[in-house]
């Protein structure tokens, strides 16, 4: 009796540690633990500073940010590829605004930026739910008409942009602690608990499974797909305003770049290019896991050419695996 409970008792373990490693953002997250554990051994006076742990998070914080609209717009089976137009576009005519008019309150600049964000997902949504455009051309066009109204805003050179309130959010500290950081934190909190916690959150991984029984069950399909992609329109222009507060001007280049970033941070979270599953908390991990290799490469002298070919290897195999794992469930 006793041997059968100890058996038990292993079949139960070996199937919760089964059950962790099945999930990708749980492996995600030792291999994050694991090159962190070997940088501090290779670079011990220069990756364990706090400063050098501060500019990690600093410099994943926008990718964690659109992370986290990436993954609800892949989830329900979308693909959004404007969203570093969206943010140039969305700084360019904040600080165009600011500059053309004089004594013009922050506010109005704020409403601009967020607004422009908002409307550039409206649209984006609005041909995806209703047109039935593929969300690939959809976005491709956004990204492109976007790039061309920052050029045209912008006239091809950065706009400077004096320092404001609205400037702390994006070039301030709190002691060590960049500020972004913390807008980072608190939008990945509410994020979580919108995608965990509520209807809609809900609805959103239920379209992704099966739009049409997601239909039949009542769910609003087409204005939760909209809602989807204002809210990543929408986090294109904060990560705008957190730009321009870093560089103190707004450039027609800002988030170039940035979609492939997102969505490899996203897909290395693990959540499915198929649709309906992943985990926002998960996409934060890989965003972290994309920093962390790049502030590596920094670090050990890596050329910027073999980053380029690494973090490229990175993404094909994260997809590859999630494409693998689709096929042994269907089987």
């Amino acid at each position: 009796m006793k041997e059968e409970t100890t058996e038990n008792g292993t079949q139960k373990g070996e199937g919760t540690l089964k059950k962790f490693f099945s999930r990708q953002e749980n492996v995600v997250a030792i291999v994050l633990v694991l090159l962190c554990i070997m940088m501090s051994i290779v670079r011990t006076e220069t990756f364990l500073t706090t400063a050098n742990v501060f500019n990690v998070l600093r410099q994943s914080s926008l990718y964690i940010i659109l992370a986290m609209g990436m993954a609800l717009i892949i989830i329900t089976g979308g693909i959004d590829l404007s969203i570093g137009s969206i943010i140039a576009v969305s700084a360019c005519l904040g600080a165009y605004l600011a500059q053309r008019i004089n004594n013009v309150p922050v506010i109005i600049v704020l409403c601009v930026v967020l607004l422009t964000g908002c409307l550039c997902g409206l649209i984006n949504g609005g041909l995806v739910a209703l047109a039935g455009i593929p969300p690939f051309i959809v976005t491709l066009g956004m990204l492109s008409v976007g790039k061309g109204v920052a050029l045209l805003v912008s006239n091809g050179a950065p706009i400077r942009y004096e320092k404001t309130w609205l400037s702390v959010f994006g070039g301030n500290y709190i002691g060590p602690v960049p500020i972004s950081v913390l807008v980072m934190a608190v939008i990945s909190v509410i994020m979580i608990v919108f995608a965990n916690c509520t209807i809609t959150g809900r609805n959103i991984y239920a379209i992704g499974n099966s739009e049409r029984a997601a239909k039949l069950s009542g769910i609003a399909v087409e204005r939760t797909v909209i809602l989807v992609y204002v809210l990543m329109g929408l986090l294109a222009s904060i990560c705008g305003i957190l730009l321009m507060g870093q560089m103190n001007s707004a450039d027609p280049t800002f988030g170039s770049g940035y979609e492939m970033d997102t969505i490899a941070a996203a897909v290395i979270g693990g959540v499915s290019m198929s649709g309906g599953e992943g985990r926002l908390s998960g996409t934060i991990v890989g965003a972290l896991l994309m920093s962390l290799l790049r502030n590596m490469f920094v670090l050990l002298a890596i050329s910027g050419y073999w980053q380029t070919i690494i973090l490229g290897c990175v993404i094909v195999l994260s997809v590859a695996i999630d494409c693998i794992g689709k096929k042994r469930k269907s089987r």
